[in-house]
């Protein structure tokens, strides 16, 4: 009989805890991976995180076949797959590690009860992070909804506990099969030319100061495979120094988005403060239009809209400017800019992305002041003042075609500033 390991964020068989799981227990392991439908119908043919998925999980089949066995790949709608296995195959039990994503737990909820129906055996794992949502909470219980009492509470818990990689020794224990690998185009994928770069940590010692100049590159592009799991993040952890506390930050930070999704779900499509409801948005199309193609006539943040829509990256320090530029110069809701990131952003998540437009807008737990409005010009003399990240992505810089700024910089400020007034006031 076999004992499937469903991957899907977790893209490795390193350290991936369903798997390792599986391998200790059974005999006959047979992994797969379900392109769904659900998620493919909403993103274009050619989407470039779908073809990194796509060639993860080639090179996962590869390394499959040196233990005489092969991943078993699908596309279609997740429960329709699983209901067609069932009936076709012996299956001994179903292993896979827990989403923590409104959509995910549903269908995992509903995949879990389709085992269940059937009397097969369904087993879900933490892997994706540290600590799930009730792991780091208050005395009494309830979530921490400010960043800095949860990191101290995380890191005394994190020192209490020993969270290494995993180590698997049974690969023999697969399922011996070999079965040939779909094509991109039996799949329905275009390839893109867009691509994920692969990751490094060698630049951490530099991290603290070099984070913030977006032309230094000083970033380790780990974020897409976090995302999609070609790394764990307990080998990430396990590679970091005393000194990288910084970037050890960033990691919990995104834990603690991830707390905030799962116990406050609908922040998906509402203010975290609802507070904030009553802010009246201009929502101007044409702007919104001019902010996505990175026409705005503020450098910086043309820059990084230009850097996003070429590259499907965009450097922290310049999301926080453009995400700013759009809720408060624009005054264009948070869920537009949110949106589009989606579209674009090749690390896409949704607690993080969330999280971090609301933190731009002001609207979100632990958010910076909806007064807190950056200067975008200020922004350049302080991260790019030899404009070297604006010339690598506005080519037309120097030339009279530039387009003039969108919106002068202080008339923007104090419209902003009296429309969340306003807006407040009606509470």
């Amino acid at each position: 009989m076999i004992n499937y390991v469903w991957l899907r964020r977790d893209l490795r068989i390193e350290d991936n805890t369903a798997l390792h799981n599986a391998l200790e227990k059974y005999n006959k392991v047979q992994v797969i991976f379900i392109f769904d439908d659900h998620i493919l119908e909403e993103l274009p043919k050619d989407d470039p995180r779908v073809n990194f998925i796509y060639d993860t999980l080639e090179k996962i089949n590869r390394q499959l076949n040196k233990h005489n066995s092969s991943l078993t790949c699908f596309r279609g709608k997740p429960e329709a797959i699983w209901e067609m296995l069932l009936k076709e195959k012996k299956v001994n039990s179903l292993h896979f590690n827990r989403d923590y994503e409104p959509y995910a737990t549903l269908r995992d909820e509903n995949i879990l009860q389709l085992f269940k129906r059937n009397k097969i055996a369904a087993f879900s794992y933490k892997d994706q992070v540290i600590f799930e949502k009730d792991e780091v909470v208050k005395k009494d219980g309830l979530p921490y909804t400010v960043y800095t009492p949860y990191k101290n509470k995380w890191l005394t818990n994190y020192a209490s506990i020993i969270s290494t990689p995993l180590v698997d020794s049974k690969f023999k224990n697969l399922n011996n099969s070999q079965q040939p690998f779909p094509l991109k185009k039996e799949l329905g994928i275009h390839p893109s030319l867009i691509k994920v770069k692969p990751f490094s940590l060698d630049q951490l010692d530099n991290y603290s100061k070099t984070r913030d100049f977006p032309s230094l590159d000083g970033t380790s592009y780990l974020s897409p495979h976090l995302r999609f799991g070609t790394i764990s993040v307990r080998q990430v952890i396990a590679l970091l120094n005393k000194e990288d506390q910084i970037f050890l930050s960033e990691l919990i930070w995104r834990e603690f988005f991830m707390q905030i999704l799962a116990h406050f779900p609908k922040i998906q499509t509402n203010n975290f403060k609802s507070k904030y409801d009553t802010v009246k948005w201009r929502n101007n199309e044409e702007d919104f239009e001019k902010w996505c193609k990175g026409e705005t006539g503020y450098p910086i943040v043309d820059a990084g809209m230009r850097q996003l829509n070429e590259t499907g990256y965009m450097h922290n320090r310049v999301r926080m400017i453009t995400a700013g530029f759009l809720c408060k110069h624009l005054l264009i809701d948070w869920k537009w800019g949110e949106a589009y990131f989606a579209q674009k952003l090749l690390d896409y998540d949704l607690s993080a992305n969330n999280g971090n437009w609301q933190w731009s807008a002001g609207t979100g737990c632990d958010s910076a002041p909806y007064f807190r409005i950056f200067n975008p010009t200020e922004q350049i003399k302080k991260f790019d003042k030899e404009l070297k990240y604006i010339r690598t992505w506005v080519k037309d810089f120097d030339e009279l075609t530039y387009p003039a700024p969108i919106v002068e910089h202080k008339f923007a400020r104090e419209r902003c500033l009296r429309i969340y007034k306003e807006g407040l006031s009606k509470n």
